[in-house]
């Protein structure tokens, strides 16, 4: 019985033959505009026009994730605790990293579309890409604003960037569509190049001056903001989740599953990451908070693949996942009186969920690619027409 367990939850990473049917049939559909995208719409419109024919439009979106990620590692070297001064030209490097990820994260469908290269997997890719650089992005920012100062607001600016992203997926996952608000992620990205901007010119203690008549520093001012915005915006998720908005059966999720499926796994990962750290005995949150957070950061990467996997392949999410293992690596040797150093523990379960994410990702893209006979990163190598055994199996079934 717990082998047969076991076994299902490992296999649970690969999309069965009914998933990859419906996942090939899947049709993008997004509406709503942000206030800045018109005018950033002619930048990138002139911008896509620059790269050549022959680059893949995934192999445009990893370039981006790679710089974002870059800009963040390096300001994460620099200051791991999030309280201390970088060198401002890495604050003015993670700026143009990140600018550089939005730039070519949003011509990647556009060259997909120029090339006549669209595919379900490059929407997969794109999103799955976008959850990884979420992360980065708002462990950059709670580093360019030093708030390690006030650990708990960095915890819960992470916790609530991972939430809201997610949450995005889930009412995507509901009703079908992915809605875009007036404020949205271009604008926030905007924000965080401002942020970053601001800490290289003036340093990062300029986030700690005061508002006047109120006294309240500028980076608890911006964290408000957030706040307010990000309450705004799951205000209308709830409205379109629990609201009947839902395109299954009786206002169900595009798979026919409840809409409160996907809530498990969220507050599986918000629940342990709150009661490790405060139950950790050698602190191990408030020793390295960035570390912390970019571990968990990795798990909810690979719920939130898996949430978008569900919605394009209209099917059901497993609650067990063999994401899960990395802070129960860290649960378990508290529960054990922490006879392993917590740090190394940390190290250990943050390579393991990154690997585990790697390991994921790598599936689905072999398997969407062998079924569509495309390349990832490759448009204009033509793929050799090789029926497979999901193929096989599915022209078996019909028959």
């Amino acid at each position: 019985m717990a082998s047969d367990m076991v076994t299902n939850v490992i296999m649970s990473d690969v999309l069965t033959p009914s998933q990859l049917k419906r996942l090939k049939e899947h049709k993008y559909s997004a509406e709503g505009q942000s206030l800045c995208e018109p005018t950033m719409q002619v930048f990138w419109r002139w911008l896509v026009e620059q790269i050549p024919r022959t680059i893949a439009p995934n192999a445009i979106t990893l370039a981006g994730l790679a710089f974002n990620i870059l800009g963040s590692l390096i300001l994460m070297y620099y200051d791991p605790t999030a309280n201390q001064d970088c060198p401002s030209w890495t604050y003015v490097f993670a700026a143009i990293s990140l600018f550089a990820y939005q730039s070519l994260d949003a011509i990647d469908g556009k060259q997909a579309r120029r090339t006549n290269s669209s595919t379900p997997l490059g929407e997969l890719f794109d999103h799955g890409c976008d959850a990884v650089s979420i992360n980065f992005v708002a462990i950059s920012c709670g580093i360019a604003l030093q708030l390690g100062e006030y650990p708990n607001v960095y915890f819960a600016l992470f916790m609530i960037s991972m939430f809201m992203f997610y949450s995005a997926h889930w009412q995507t996952y509901v009703s079908g569509t992915l809605k875009f608000g007036r404020l949205d992620v271009t604008e926030g990205q905007i924000t965080f190049c401002f942020i970053f901007m601001c800490s290289g010119v003036f340093g990062p203690g300029f986030w700690g001056l005061k508002l006047p008549i109120f006294g309240i520093e500028f980076k608890i001012v911006f964290f408000i903001f957030g706040l307010v915005t990000s309450g705004l915006a799951l205000y209308n998720y709830i409205i379109i989740i629990f609201g009947g908005g839902g395109k299954g059966k009786n206002g169900s999720t595009v798979a026919d599953t409840s809409v409160l499926s996907p809530l498990f796994h969220i507050s599986a990962i918000i629940a342990m990451a709150m009661v490790i750290k405060f139950k950790s005995p050698s602190r191990i949150y408030e020793r390295s908070p960035s570390l912390y957070l970019l571990m968990f950061g990795m798990v909810g990467s690979k719920v939130t693949n898996k949430l978008v996997v569900a919605h394009m392949s209209k099917s059901g999410m497993k609650f067990l996942d063999t994401s899960f293992i990395g802070p129960g690596l860290l649960f378990i040797n508290q529960y054990l009186d922490a006879p392993i150093p917590e740090y190394v523990v940390l190290w250990i379960a943050l390579v393991y969920s990154t690997l585990d994410l790697a390991r994921y990702a790598t599936v689905v893209c072999s398997q969407i690619c062998q079924h569509l006979n495309i390349y990832c990163f490759d448009i204009v190598t033509k793929r050799p027409i090789v029926e497979s055994s999901v193929s096989s199996k599915l022209r078996h079934d019909s028959s």
